[in-house]
C-alpha cells in the first residue's frame, strides 16, 4: 500500500466540518481525479455526510462506527479497511479515536 501520492496539486483552503471535528484537504491528480485527505476527531457526536458521487473511504489510522443511509445498524471500521458509499446518499460516522482517512471520489 502506497504511503504517499506523487505528482498532485493540493487545494490550500481546508474543508472544515462540524466546528472542526472533521478537517480535510482536496488533492487533485493529473488525470483529473480528486481525493480528500482528512482527520475526524473522536467525539460522542455522530456526524452526517452527504455523498453526491460514489466514494470509497479508506481508513489510514483509528477506528470508527459507520451507519449507511437510514440504517440503525452500525459497522466498525479500523485502519487498513475501507467502506463504500453510493452517490446521492447519506452516511453517518462516529470516530472512536483520531481517524485519518482518504476519501476516494469515484464519480
Amino acid at each position: 500500500m502506497s504511503t504517499q501520492f506523487d505528482h498532485v496539486s493540493v487545494v490550500k483552503k481546508s474543508n472544515v466540518y462540524f466546528d472542526g471535528k472533521c478537517v480535510s484537504h482536496t488533492v487533485q491528480f493529473e488525470s483529473g481525479t480528486k481525493k480528500t485527505l482528512g482527520v475526524i476527531l473522536p467525539s460522542e457526536q455522530i456526524l452526517t455526510f452527504e455523498a453526491h458521487v460514489p466514494e470509497r473511504m479508506e481508513i489510514i489510522s483509528g477506528e470508527c462506527l459507520v451507519w449507511m443511509g437510514d440504517s440503525e445498524e452500525s459497522e466498525l471500521f479500523r485502519a487498513g479497511q475501507s467502506f463504500y458509499v453510493s452517490g446521492e446518499s447519506v452516511f453517518r460516522i462516529q470516530a472512536k479515536e483520531v481517524l485519518d482517512y482518504v476519501c476516494h471520489l469515484e464519480g
